[in-house]
């Protein structure tokens, strides 16, 4: 298991600080506050992807009739997570978390210790709560920047999605590149010491959806997915299998 390193900002403890919590270190903080100077509006980002979180799943629980989820790179827990919006519309949804943060794992429930590098392994721990016969929501939410091919990212999406079942759907969202103050924010992160994180246009990310259907209004920012927010320069959608 990787060693938890207090002097190494970590992206889901700088997350979490964006998003007002109290899961993260000195470290974490200052490589926060160097993005949010560059692009200040990543703290809205954040929290702006825990709203369109909300209503995703809210969508796939209540009209979609998904009881199954796979949150595949959840972060550390903050509020309305994905297990209690599920279960607020039915208390037997299943959840099943996926991380590589040893933070993430003293904390979180139902969990699998595991990068999305492997999807073999994560299918394999989530079968043990998921049943891959019926459907499953597969959530990417704001982590596949982290790997620097495209190729490799579609990749490890069709893998991982590729193994559920007709009616299953995907879910995806991540920062885009359509403003310079968010392409100078990442370029903040890596040289505070963060992880570099590679933003894509929004037509790349549309390539992960290829072959499934997407839900009404497709790709759009976050904040406006069954909503009427200002633009981020983060895109999101759903799409359904068969």
């Amino acid at each position: 298991m990787t060693e938890l390193r207090e002097d190494v900002p970590h992206a889901a403890r700088i997350w979490n600080y964006w998003m007002g919590g109290t899961d993260n270190f000195p470290a974490d903080r200052a490589a926060g506050d160097a993005v949010a100077r560059v692009y200040p509006e990543i703290v809205v980002m954040a929290r702006e992807s825990r709203r369109f979180l909300i209503r995703v799943v809210r969508f796939l629980a209540a009209e979609a009739g998904i009881r199954q989820f796979l949150d595949i790179g959840t972060g550390l827990p903050t509020m309305q997570n994905t297990h209690e919006v599920a279960r607020g519309v039915d208390p037997a949804a299943k959840v099943v978390y996926v991380d590589n943060d040893p933070l993430v794992t003293a904390q979180a429930g139902f969990y699998v210790h595991a990068d999305y590098h492997d999807p073999e392994r994560i299918l394999a721990e989530a079968a043990k709560t998921l049943d891959f016969a019926r459907p499953v929501a597969v959530m990417f939410m704001g982590v596949l920047g982290y790997e620097p091919s495209l190729d490799v990212l579609r990749s490890i999406v069709d893998d991982t999605f590729g193994a559920t079942a007709p009616g299953s759907h995907l879910v995806l969202w991540d920062g885009t590149n359509t403003t310079p103050s968010v392409v100078e924010g990442a370029k903040r992160l890596a040289e505070s010491g963060g992880v570099p994180y590679i933003l894509r246009s929004p037509d790349e990310l549309a390539g992960c959806f290829d072959g499934l259907t997407l839900v009404e209004p497709g790709l759009v920012p976050i904040t406006r997915w069954r909503a009427e927010g200002e633009f981020i320069d983060a895109y999101g959608a759903v799409a359904r299998k068969g």
